[in-house]
């Protein structure tokens, strides 16, 4: 298998448009790297570029030692699965897997051998006959699956390949997949912007806002150790609180409660903390350590209730915790909570860095 690596790749479009900025990073054998971002981050151009779909602005694509930046598409050795999955609707299942070994003249047993290998693997058996039109969501995106698995090709590409189904059945397929990429041994790019997806399938996460990529590491890192205010935002369900505080001598003022600071070479007037809501805990009474709250909306999330609580300010406007707690009755309750310092992010108001580095 080989490794496929990006170096400063960049595609402008116009001199406001440029959806790919200065992008690095590397795909090892067995590895599965997400691209994960919000609409129009430049995630699915810089995927078009790794196939050839698009000519880089500047920067290289490698597979293996070879720079493939101006090969064709048909000429690296890539397999792609699609958000449209793109099956071919006059042939059956059968037909769709063994297409594009047949235009490349492989000989017949090894089109046998391979096909019956991913149609085990997927549970294709019983489906081989069918066209596309009597297939379920699902059992088309695995034949779309199949056919690029039955090529063993040097890299997959997948563009989205979920975002057509329901959430059960993106369950289901997602947990395929998972032990699909688990037994095979190219290297893997899967663009979504779903950070479950990110998250489940994932040896590695690249984030992406605007062109560029705010931080590449592996998904538990991603999510605990977030290099700036966009990652902590943009990545976990609820989203991570938020909260821009004024800052006296090693404290930052969180109503009359004093959350300590980092070690920082200065102290600014102003900071940015950041706290998950499930790291928010609720206290009998007040102490050393809790703010006062009050209970403005509950949402129920099934085995956790979402709450958001109006904390007082020392600027003026109140501002807005969201707590996870157990099921019951919250609204309009007044809250005592607690903030542990261990749980805290801290970000450059300006810039949005991460200034404490945990762990």
């Amino acid at each position: 298998m080989s490794k496929l690596e990006l170096k400063n790749l960049n595609k402008t479009f116009s001199p406001k448009v440029v959806p790919v900025k200065d992008i690095s990073l590397s795909v090892g054998d067995g590895e599965v790297l997400s691209l994960l971002g919000p609409s129009g981050c430049g995630k699915s151009t810089i995927l078009r570029m790794i196939a050839g779909l698009e000519e880089p602005t500047r920067g290289q694509v490698l597979i293996g030692d070879k720079d493939v930046t101006r090969d064709r598409p048909g000429d690296r050795n890539i397999a792609m699965v699609f958000q449209s999955y793109a099956l071919y609707p006059h042939m059956n299942v059968h037909d769709n897997l063994t297409a594009g070994l047949k235009l490349k003249k492989t000989p017949r047993p090894e089109i046998d051998k391979r096909v019956a290998e991913v149609s085990h693997i997927l549970g294709l058996d019983d489906l081989m006959q069918r066209k596309p039109g009597q297939l379920s969501g699902g059992q088309r995106q695995r034949v779309a699956v199949g056919r690029a698995l039955v090529r063993r090709s040097d890299v997959f590409l997948l563009d989205e390949p979920l975002s057509n189904l329901d959430a059960l059945l993106r369950e289901h397929v997602r947990a395929d997949l998972k032990q699909i990429f688990a037994v095979q041994k190219a290297p893997v790019v899967y663009v979504t912007h779903d950070q479950t997806e990110a998250m489940t399938l994932s040896t590695q996460v690249a984030v992406l806002n605007n062109g560029y990529l705010q931080q590449l590491d592996v998904p538990e890192r991603i999510y605990t150790h977030p290099a700036n205010q966009f990652v902590a935002g943009f990545v976990g369900s609820p989203q991570m609180n938020l909260l821009t505080l004024p800052c006296q001598g090693q404290y930052a003022l969180l109503g009359d409660f004093k959350v300590p600071l980092p070690a920082l070479p200065t102290v600014p007037p102003q900071i940015v903390l950041g706290i998950r809501p499930e790291h928010v805990q609720l206290g009998e009474a007040e102490g050393p350590a809790m703010v006062r709250g009050k209970v403005f909306l509950v949402e129920n999330l099934g085995m956790h209730n979402l709450v958001s609580v109006r904390v007082p300010n020392s600027q003026g406007e109140p501002l807005t915790l969201r707590i996870l707690v157990q099921p019951g009755q919250w609204a309009e309750r007044d809250l005592w909570l607690r903030i542990a310092p261990e749980s805290t992010h801290w970000f450059d108001l300006q810039s949005g860095d991460a200034l404490n580095k945990r762990g």
